[in-house]
């Protein structure tokens, strides 16, 4: 089986689930989704419903984690996944953050060196999603710029130690690696 990293990065609805789907789909029939989206209200277990009723639909078999990525990856693995697609990072960033509010750049550094060296562990092709928010304005509250910081710390690490990245915009993605 072919070991791969593919980093999918792009803005908000630029389509970077839907490619990296594709990429996940294209890569084997044993296909694995790590959710790591929490519930917070009721929009969004609506949206989480819906997402959940589309990949059962398509042959995914579904790991939800919040903040736990090696861990879901090495069960995904161990059943045997072909293709495992992580959507998406700037949610698990987020929920770090949530549970450790002093999380600064060198902890989030320090959490995706670990998530980059599990990845190269991991048989099959991992497809990881993440949010490019760096490209608007500085953020206005000090919190805001420590999560932009964060997420921009991490991309750069995964993206490193990916094989492939794709910036997606308008429904389009382009390869950058």
């Amino acid at each position: 089986m072919k070991h791969e990293v593919i980093l999918v990065i792009g803005g908000a609805r630029s389509g970077k689930s839907t490619w990296a789907e594709q990429l996940a789909c294209a890569a084997g029939e044993r296909r694995y989704y790590i959710a790591t989206c929490p519930v917070l209200d009721a929009e969004m277990a609506d949206r989480v419903a819906r997402h959940r009723r589309l990949r059962a639909g398509a042959n995914w078999t579904t790991i939800e984690e919040q903040t736990e990525l090696e861990n879901a990856l090495e069960r995904a693995a161990a059943a045997g996944a072909e293709s495992i697609l992580v959507d998406c990072l700037t949610l698990w960033i987020n929920n770090l953050l949530f549970h450790d509010p002093d999380l600064d750049e060198a902890g989030m550094a320090r959490r995706a060196e670990s998530l980059a060296a599990c990845l190269q562990r991991i048989p099959g092709t991992t497809v990881l999603v993440i949010n490019e928010v760096g490209l608007g304005l500085v953020p206005e509250s000090p919190l805001a710029r420590r999560f932009r910081d964060l997420s921009g710390r991490c991309a750069q690490i995964l993206a490193a130690a990916a094989d492939r990245v794709y910036l997606t915009v308008a429904g389009i993605a382009q390869k950058i690696k």
